[in-house]
């Protein structure tokens, strides 16, 4: 019995071996959206969000290419139960939220159907709710690297697994001269008058999705437990070979023979 009851708890130990990886990379499940130009403004991100395990917090990534240089670019996580959680068509460009303006640019009012409202504002610095939505002095400039620890929203962590969160990068140069200007009638910005169009039209776009494993720009969620699955199946069977024989030679004993 001391050898059958040593088997057992040998293979109930390769077996949890073979689970814990799995409970492990669940409970750490980071995200990510491939950020897509709006605009025309030529600009592309990724993003990533990793849940540190402690309540909402998480630690969120953000590389960019192709935004104005020189210039602040407001940057936020949106959602909204009642929006379409997508990324806005040319199609919004409707010029249905203001007058005399460029009709051929989507403003933030109207991507908001799609993606919602701002709930996490990714500042640099101090607060980051929806209330920095506008804090222009507290956004990266140019193109950046960006990481910082923030706290997530009861909505949108709830609803990240759902692919509804999405990622809005702002700020534009319609007439390429290098600033946010209404020199030539772009007209201004939805949220702000006294701000002009370019400085808060969303540059570009994207929706978070459950991220490949060890996709991270982190380096976290690495996928070593899962792939040694194959050797610890391999050591069960053997724990189980091994136990069948032994069972067997106890058999063959017991009936006198070999």
């Amino acid at each position: 019995m001391g050898r059958a009851a040593f088997g057992f708890m040998a293979l109930t130990g390769v077996l949890s071996l073979m689970t814990a990886p799995v409970i492990a990379q669940n409970s750490n499940q980071q995200y990510q959206a491939n950020l897509s130009s709006l605009n025309d403004s030529g600009a592309s991100a990724t993003a990533w969000i990793e849940p540190t395990g402690s309540g909402n917090e998480a630690v969120v990534t953000v590389e960019t290419s192709g935004l104005l240089e020189g210039s602040p670019h407001a940057q936020h996580i949106h959602f909204a139960a009642d929006s379409n959680g997508v990324c806005p068509s040319s199609e919004r460009a409707d010029d249905s939220d203001r007058e005399g303006s460029n009709d051929n640019i989507i403003s933030v009012a109207e991507g908001k159907p799609d993606y919602g409202g701002v709930q996490v504002s990714l500042t640099t610095s101090g607060d980051t709710s929806a209330d920095s939505a506008l804090a222009t002095d507290r956004f990266p400039t140019g193109n950046y690297s960006y990481e910082r620890t923030v706290e997530l929203t009861d909505p949108v962590a709830n609803s990240l697994q759902d692919g509804n969160v999405v990622a809005v990068i702002h700020g534009i140069d319609i007439n390429d001269n290098g600033s946010y200007d209404n020199e030539d009638g772009q007209g201004t910005s939805s949220l702000d008058e006294s701000l002009p169009l370019e400085a808060t039209a969303p540059a570009a776009c994207g929706t978070f999705a459950a991220a490949p494993s060890g996709g991270t720009a982190t380096g976290n969620g690495s996928t070593t437990g899962i792939e040694n699955l194959g050797l610890l199946g391999v050591g069960v069977a053997a724990i189980m070979a091994g136990g069948g024989f032994y069972f067997w030679g106890r058999r063959s004993t017991t009936d006198g023979t070999e």
